[in-house]
C-alpha cells in the first residue's frame, strides 16, 4: 500500500514517524508499507534465519536480522532478511547491537508475497547492490523459483530443486537449494 502524503516529507521526518504494522518503507520519497505477512512467507523466513544463525553466527561470521529496518542511499527499506557480517553489525557504546543499521546488508533475502509486486521488491534489491550489498535473493514460493542478483551480472534463476544455490563468499558453509527451503513449508 502506498500512502501519499501531500507532499513528499524527507527522509529524516519518515524515520521519526512512529514504526508500523507491517513494516513502511521509504523509497524516491513514497512510504510504502509492506504486505502483511501470510504462512509460506512467514515460515520460510524465520526458518531461514534460524539456518544462517545456526551456522554463521557461533563462529562470528555474520548475523541475520528478520524485518530490520535499514537506512542507506536515500531510502529505508525493511528486507525480510538482512544478513550483515559480524565486523560490520551497528553497535552501541556498550558493545550491544545498536537499534540503527544506517548500512546496505551484506547479503539481503526477499521473500515474494502474493499480493507484492516483484518489480518493486527487485528495485529495491538492486538499490541494495549498488550500496555495497554482496548478493540480493528474491524467493518466490508461488513459482518454485529463487532469483539470485549479483553486482553488474545477470540475474541468475534456480528452479530445480537440487540446484545448489550460490550464496556471498562468508557464507560459503551453507549447501542451499530451493528443494530444502521449499522443503520447510511441508515440516
Amino acid at each position: 500500500m502506498v500512502q501519499s502524503p501531500a507532499k513528499p516529507i524527507p527522509l529524516e521526518e519518515f524515520l521519526k514517524l512512529p514504526e508500523t504494522k507491517p513494516a513502511s518503507e521509504y523509497v524516491d520519497g513514497q512510504i510504502i508499507q509492506k504486505p502483511i505477512p501470510q504462512g509460506k512467507y512467514s515460515t520460510i523466513q524465520t526458518e531461514f534465519s534460524a539456518a544462517i544463525n545456526s551456522v554463521l553466527k557461533p563462529r562470528q561470521i555474520a548475523r541475520a536480522f528478520s524485518e530490520l529496518r535499514c537506512t542507506f542511499g536515500g531510502r529505508s527499506t525493511v528486507p525480510d532478511i538482512a544478513v550483515v557480517t559480524w565486523q560490520r553489525i551497528p553497535r552501541d557504546p556498550d558493545g550491544a547491537i545498536a537499534n540503527a543499521f544506517p548500512i546496505a546488508p551484506d547479503w539481503t533475502i526477499e521473500i515474494l508475497s502474493p499480493d507484492q509486486s516483484q518489480t518493486k521488491v527487485t528495485k529495491n534489491i538492486l538499490h541494495s547492490l549498488d550500496h555495497g550489498t554482496q548478493m540480493g535473493w528474491l524467493i518466490d514460493p508461488d513459482e518454485q523459483t529463487v532469483f539470485v542478483y549479483l553486482p553488474k551480472q545477470q540475474t541468475q534463476v534456480f528452479d530445480q530443486s537440487e540446484q545448489l544455490l550460490p550464496v556471498p563468499s562468508f557464507a560459503n558453509d551453507l549447501n542451499l537449494n530451493l528443494g530444502l527451503i521449499l522443503g520447510w513449508l511441508f515440516e
